[in-house]
């Protein structure tokens, strides 16, 4: 049974632009200057999780002992430090994805557990600046993912069923968030390599938004299907 999708989610952060690994590198970084140290294991826990949960994640990790304050202001300069310095590049396909979708005529939305200004910021240093008809944030939810709350805002403001939604996403929490929307949910993994619980979750694994892009854009009749 082919899936017809109405309507397309995009995460951002290791999805669209590849962020993860200075967020790693700022988090590790900031950490090693407090003189605490951030296995990869751990912080590979952390993706896809909304600031608050991360920030709640670290400190329960670190102990009490921990400058949590000062250390959650330092990571974002070092990150911010080397994304202004380096840039973000896009995702290998993700323009000519968009570009499919959009002469498809197909609703896009972003569903990011950055925040508002994180978001802006990312899309703005990425040079990513396809028109989205909506943005949803997760300082705009009160839920963040895996829980389903940000899928399921996104296909409200697009006035599209969720069951009719694709969410395309490379984290486990994020496949997980998708999946309890009740959307049709692809992975294309970044830095993490799923589960077997969360391959069960997805509808699919793909390697690349290029593959996403042969996948969905088959078709002449500008019918997306799965």
């Amino acid at each position: 049974m082919r899936n017809t999708i109405e309507a397309v989610i995009f995460d951002m952060d290791g999805l669209m632009i590849d962020t993860e690994p200075i967020y790693k590198r700022a988090l590790q970084k900031a950490a090693g200057e407090f003189g605490y140290h951030l296995s990869d294991d751990f912080v590979f826990t952390l993706i896809g999780l909304p600031n608050p949960a991360c920030r709640r994640a670290i400190a329960s990790h670190l102990g009490p002992e921990f400058p949590l304050d000062q250390y959650w202001k330092r990571w974002p300069e070092l990150w911010r430090d080397e994304a202004e310095e380096h840039g973000i590049s896009k995702k290998p396909g993700l323009d000519e994805l968009l570009a499919c979708l959009q002469e498809k005529g197909t609703p896009m939305a972003i569903a990011t557990s950055s925040s508002r200004p994180q978001t802006e910021f990312s899309l703005r240093v990425s040079g990513v600046t396809f028109p989205f008809d909506h943005i949803v944030s997760g300082d705009q939810v009160e839920n963040g993912k895996p829980a389903p709350d940000i899928y399921l805002e996104a296909s409200r403001r697009l006035d599209v069923r969720p069951e009719r939604c694709l969410v395309l996403e490379d984290s486990e929490n994020g496949v997980m968030a998708g999946h309890s929307a009740g959307m049709v949910t692809i992975m294309v993994p970044d830095l993490k390599q799923p589960s077997d619980e969360v391959r069960a979750a997805a509808y699919d694994v793909m390697e690349s938004l290029t593959r996403v892009r042969e996948q969905l854009c088959a078709g002449n009749d500008g019918q997306l299907a799965l």
